[in-house]
């Protein structure tokens, strides 16, 4: 028996967990010997880790990324054996949790690296950990002042720790710009002061700068997810993302009229209009109001109007659609980097919007979250 609500359904967002499998295997191919872990932030990325993950980790990954740590507590549920590193650190109330649920914090400072080797030596035990180090992105990380005190210091202060990585992130990864090459050789430097350790420097774009830039390690995140590491015209990733919204209504317009809030659209001729199920809660940025796009019934339809909170409205002119028909914001034919671009925005934002939507997994058995 169908439940209250269950037998409509308005959207949807499509993952094709076979694309990411095929994305993580690129990398695999590309990189390789180097290692390939995963960054599933963000629930990844908004596509849900709970069946991302156990995907990717079916395809051999062992290694993977999270920011918060409630993230890395929620993936250990998931997956029991895996090494899951929290980019986040390891600040003093962090520190239970982190050992409880066998997390790896990305130390990010001095008070971090002290608070995990005190854990380590109360614990009267070793503890893995990953260093981190600012190379010039100026966010989290060592900084120059506090490496060269660890270096200095490294026996004392990593006491209790094994070091399983020291890591950096680039800043200008995905353009040819040469502060790439700048922090390349800024963590080079930062290697030879630390103790030895496998390495890792790129994600998703910086791994296409060369093999120099791999190291021991790459952690591609977007890119799994579809986004196009190069910015070029072909991209080397599959599809993962579809969206797609229901007509809800069809209606005629004369020349003048004006559709959605603040008329800021107008008819040049009599237009015909399809009020599409979704909107800025499910993930459809306002910035796309009279200027994105809509594959529907073979053709390409734009959003004229603003984008509302639960409704897009298309100009249909000339196709021929009916209430009840799909309208695909994201996918084969929208692609994720001409969305981003008509929104003014760049591919994570897009994918990470995406909240409301119930998600239906291509390549699990029909499921649907």
């Amino acid at each position: 028996m169908t439940g209250a609500g269950e037998d409509f359904e308005a959207a949807r967002l499509t993952v094709r967990l076979g694309a990411i499998v095929a994305n993580y295997r690129t990398y695999c191919r590309m990189t390789g010997p180097c290692a390939v872990a995963a960054v599933v932030k963000a629930d990844a990325y908004g596509m849900g880790a709970a069946a991302v993950a156990p995907a990717l980790a079916g395809a051999g990954c062992d290694t993977f990324f999270v920011a918060r740590l409630a993230e890395g507590v929620a993936l250990r549920g998931i997956l029991p054996q895996a090494r899951i590193i929290v980019l986040d650190g390891a600040q003093a109330d962090a520190v239970p949790a982190l050992l409880t649920h066998r997390l790896i914090p990305a130390l990010n400072s001095l008070s971090d690296i002290a608070a995990w080797s005190a854990a380590a030596n109360a614990a009267r035990t070793t503890l893995d950990a990953v260093i981190h180090v600012d190379t010039g992105m100026n966010r989290l990380g060592l900084a120059a002042d506090e490496l060269a005190i660890l270096s200095g210091q490294s026996a004392a202060r990593l006491s209790g720790l094994n070091i399983v990585l020291v890591m950096s992130h680039l800043a200008c990864g995905d353009e040819a710009s040469p502060m790439n090459a700048q922090q390349l050789s800024r963590f080079k430097q930062a290697l030879a002061m630390l103790p030895p350790a496998p390495a890792s420097l790129a994600a998703s774009h910086g791994a296409f700068l060369g093999m120099e830039y791999h190291f021991d390690l790459v952690r591609p995140g977007v890119a799994l997810y579809g986004a196009n590491p190069q910015n070029t015209a072909q991209n080397l990733m599959q599809p993962v993302a579809i969206l797609t919204g229901k007509v809800l209504q069809i209606r005629g317009i004369d020349t003048g009229d004006s559709v959605g809030y603040a008329a800021t659209f107008r008819a040049k001729r009599p237009t015909m209009l399809a009020t599409v199920a979704l909107g800025y809660a499910d993930g459809i940025p306002r910035t796309l109001s009279n200027t994105g796009a809509a594959a529907i019934a073979g053709g390409r339809a734009p959003i004229v109007g603003r984008v509302s909170m639960d409704l897009i409205t298309l100009d249909v002119t000339g196709i021929d659609v009916a209430p009840g028909d799909e309208a695909e914001l994201l996918g084969d034919t929208v692609s994720l980097s001409e969305v981003a671009a008509a929104a003014g925005t760049n591919e994570y934002e897009i994918l990470t919007r995406l909240r409301r939507m119930p998600r239906v997994y291509e390549g699990r058995a029909g499921q649907t979250t």
